[in-house]
């Protein structure tokens, strides 16, 4: 049964700026294997904004936006083998959330970045 819904999209230009000038910004908003991730990338700034919209749409989705118990470096999309995007929960946020079944979907152009996210329980 689906519990929520949620879709973001955000500026890359702003989540550029936000890495390049607020110290610690980037590693409070995305995990380890994130940054890794997104810093291995041409377009690197593309991804971290596709990752930050994924966050946003989860937090919507759950209907209670960020709260306590919840971070966001804790919510983490990952690729599958063939590419394909997943949200996985990590640390006292997957705790906080519980067991739930996460879909998203990313998309991302040069200005652009967007995401859905789908929650069933």
């Amino acid at each position: 049964m689906v519990t929520g819904i949620g879709t973001d999209i955000v500026e890359t230009g702003r989540i550029a700026k936000a890495i390049e000038k607020e110290k610690g910004f980037r590693e409070l908003v995305f995990s380890k294997n994130e940054i890794a991730y997104c810093e291995s990338k041409t377009n690197k700034y593309q991804h971290y904004a596709a990752r930050f919209a994924a966050k946003e749409a989860f937090f919507k989705a759950m209907g209670t936006g960020w709260k306590n118990g919840t971070a966001f470096h804790e919510v983490e999309i990952i690729n599958t083998g063939n590419g394909k995007p997943e949200l996985q929960l990590l640390g006292e946020t997957a705790v906080t959330v519980g067991a739930v079944r996460i879909h998203v979907s990313l998309s991302h152009v040069k200005s652009m970045a967007t995401a859905v996210v789908v929650i069933e329980q």
